[in-house]
């Protein structure tokens, strides 16, 4: 039967898998676990057959990863023939290792269990995962042997009781490859993870005019000349380029920025020319420039001769009066408002592709990747570490698999003989991966996505806010469930609200509540604290802002956080002695937060004790339309505040709890904190001046916190919030309103404190 060549999902590369789709297997009488020939252009090659995905049914459709496209010598979209393969199994195989890898006793066992099932040919090079680091240079990836020889001949499946023997030779001196085989970059689309979209878009203005080049022709146009990939560092555009080249089996040249600049006049062109022409005798061929804004920023801004110099050259080669032919040129970099724009026109730089950070579903995509040549421990669960890895790109995360594996190397490290050159073999079966080494990992490596910004989610939850239960509910309403329903919201035709200003006494949980709601609707957090935007320099501070509301829409959902936001968004007009840096800020915030580009998927929260201080026109609806008054907090509240601070404490039995919330009118949140420290440090005070200090030891548990304890605490502790000053905030509240997203605008909030 003739089947249509598609990548496999990430997760079953590298196992020797053919997945196809469920009714060609009932056509073809194939079962689950059958092995078929798949024969392309210039080769064949064996695998196992495994059910297709839901997707592709009746699509007439095998899926196989990028070693047996290889072998077959097909591309993605290639048609194969596909025939039922009777396959012997194996009675002994001899496998050849790379030189650089040292095992001392016998490591049959671990290679047979690894390869269990695939089936092999002489000469064959398969890749299998060891376990970590000691045992390459490749740490934590799969290990390529080569099959030297099988019995019977021809092609065999490994089984559990296949003898599996170490030949001498090294598997460098059996391979047949040639040196620039070699040289070809060896990464496969399964390789990458999370960029479905964005590796689709590549393959379609490099594949297509590459392999069938009569497509455009036929329409008469021009194929595609040049892609401009653009994104955050780490996620992923030099790997994208380097799997594009393997797969069309391309000539792949590379340019970096800094190696072709020269001192010497005209020197830096000429290297570039010798490129191109390179490429141009090779052709079909790929020219990638990596960091392409090193070597052709915008030449009104650079102060270097060589620099314009270098990105005319780049301009004639691109799009001169000379036909390069099949030379398609890539660039990558992370900074693409600074090219020169004269690149990126049509005819040059044709499509410009954002790579950029990736969701929930590409984090695991990359977690699957990077983790299918470890030997994980039963019970991992990637789809929770994908859940909590907000803000982490293609790199962060091989580097959170990378730091796992070392934790689980440094636990056998004990065991290991540095001096000796090999390894024993029994020591690597115990290398395995857990739960605890990822635990471990993630806690010291940041999203570089979020570096500049970032700031590490509050393990605050709802539970640690006491009381407050109207505005906790409102919170949810106007964060999470935007976040958590985004189809409900569809399906009423609802905008979710911009930001939620939270306004009230100090003290009251304001901040509090926006840590646990950061922690609960398992977004990125992003906190800025109104002053720190402040520059004496013209323009930065705006800068500043804008460049936080970059980040966020970059790495949605995102929370953004301005603490005491009265301090940078005062009402205009009010202020002369600030050189109108103040005013310049609250219309750059005004325009972000409803300009003319649109906010999706971050929310605004601010707090402040001043709301009458705010600008009128940020409160507005569509800006901070939802108002929420974070009150002081009445008797049951107090109650549940004293509970949340008292819960880890050792109370004595006389130490009444709805006593004290009585006793504690006008108290805040704060003010409460504060008693239940000052009533601990009254009984540490008393304990520790009673008892010997050898004593302590023995005698700290007896120690307990009592009545007399929360009297002495309460004459110390004062309420912070007087009489007058909750009744302004009470008259704020009718005046300035727990806003809804929708009711109409009240104009300017009069001047209650004044």
């Amino acid at each position: 039967m003739k089947l249509t060549v598609k990548p496999l999902k990430q997760k079953d590369a590298g196992r020797g898998l053919a997945a196809i789709d469920r009714q060609a297997m009932a056509e073809m009488e194939l079962e689950n676990g059958d092995y078929i020939i798949i024969k392309g252009d210039s080769g064949r090659t064996v695998a196992r057959v495994w059910p297709g995905y839901p997707e592709d049914k009746g699509k007439g459709i095998v899926r196989i990863d990028g070693r047996l496209r290889k072998e077959t010598g097909t591309g993605i979209d290639d048609t194969v023939t596909v025939e039922k393969a009777d396959v012997q199994p194996a009675t002994a195989v001899t496998v050849a290792l790379p030189q650089n890898l040292r095992v001392r006793g016998n490591v049959g066992p671990m290679i047979r269990q690894n390869l269990s099932g695939q089936a092999v040919t002489q000469g064959q090079t398969v890749p299998v995962s060891f376990g970590l680091g000691p045992l390459s240079s490749m740490s934590g990836q799969q290990i390529p042997l080569k099959i030297a020889e099988t019995e019977p001949s021809g092609t065999v499946v490994i089984t559990d009781s296949t003898e599996v023997e170490i030949s001498e030779q090294p598997a460098e001196q059996l391979s047949e490859e040639t040196a620039e085989e070699r040289e070809t970059p060896d990464v496969t689309y399964e390789d990458i993870g999370g960029l479905d979209d964005e590796l689709e878009q590549v393959r379609e203005m490099i594949e297509l005019p590459m392999r069938h080049p009569e497509l455009f022709q036929q329409l008469g146009i021009e194929p595609p000349k040049g892609v401009l990939l653009h994104g955050p560092p780490g996620t992923g555009k030099t790997l994208m380029a380097r799997a594009v080249a393997n797969e069309i089996d391309a000539y792949f040249t590379d340019i970096s920025g800094p190696e072709i600049m020269s001192k010497y006049y005209g020197e830096s062109e000429e290297q570039l020319r010798e490129v191109f022409d390179e490429a141009s005798e090779n052709s079909p061929a790929v020219i990638f420039i990596d960091e392409i804004d090193s070597i052709a920023p915008k030449r009104g801004e650079t102060s270097g001769d060589v620099e314009r110099r270098v990105v005319a050259q780049l301009l004639s080669l691109m799009d001169g009066l000379e036909e390069r032919g099949q030379v398609i040129v890539i660039g990558a970099t992370n900074r693409v408002d600074a090219i020169d724009p004269a690149l990126r026109r049509g005819g040059r730089f044709d499509r410009e592709i954002e790579v950029g950070v990736p969701d929930k579903e590409g984090r695991k995509e990359i977690l699957q990747v990077h983790t299918r040549g470890m030997p994980l421990v039963d019970g991992i669960d990637l789809d929770q570490y994908a859940e909590s890895t907000h803000g982490f790109v293609g790199a962060d995360i091989a580097q959170l698999s990378k730091e796992a594996a070392m934790n689980a190397l440094r636990r056998i490290r004990p065991e290991l003989d540095l001096e000796e050159d090999e390894i024993d073999a029994e020591t690597l079966e115990k290398l395995q991966v857990t739960e605890e080494d990822f635990k471990q990992a993630m806690k010291g490596i940041e999203p570089s996505a979020l570096r500049e910004v970032f700031v590490e989610v509050p393990d605050i939850t709802w539970e640690d806010v006491g009381g407050l239960e109207d505005t906790k509910e409102r919170l949810r309403e106007a964060i999470q469930w935007p976040l958590e329903y985004p189809e409900v919201f569809d399906q009423m035709d609802m905008q979710a609200a911009k930001g939620v200003l939270m306004y009230g006494p100090p003290g009251t949980g304001k901040t509090l509540l926006a840590k646990a709601i950061a922690n609960e609707s398992q977004s990125n957090f992003i906190s800025i604290k109104g002053p720190e935007l402040l520059n004496k320099y013209v323009g930065e501070s705006e800068k500043g802002v804008r460049e936080v509301f970059e980040k966020a829409r970059a790495n949605a959902p995102t929370v953004v956080f301005f603490d005491e936001i009265d301090s940078i968004a005062g009402e205009r007009g009010q202020h002369s002695g600030d050189s109108g840096v103040g005013e310049r800020v609250v219309s750059q915030l005004l325009t972000e937060l409803d300009g003319l580009e649109e906010l999706e998927d971050v929310v605004v929260i601010a707090t402040t004790n001043r709301p009458d201080l705010i600008d009128p026109a940020l409160v507005r609806p569509g800006r901070l339309d939802r108002h929420i008054h974070v009150p002081v907090p009445d008797e049951e509240a107090r109650r549940k505040i004293l509970e949340v601070h008292t819960r880890n404490k050792p109370l004595a039995d006389d130490v009444d709890l709805d006593d004290l919330a009585r006793k504690t009118d006008s108290y805040v949140g704060a003010d409460l904190e504060a008693l239940a420290r000052e009533a601990s440090m009254a009984a540490t005070r008393e304990f520790i001046g009673s008892v010997d200090p050898e004593d302590v030891d023995d005698s700290v548990g007896n120690v307990r916190i009592t009545a007399e304890h929360f009297d002495k605490a309460l004459s110390e502790v004062s309420a912070s919030v007087d009489e007058s000053t909750r009744e302004r905030y009470e008259q704020l509240e009718e005046q300035f309103g727990s806003r809804e997203p929708d009711s109409p605008d009240e104009g300017t909030v009069s001047r209650t404190f004044q």
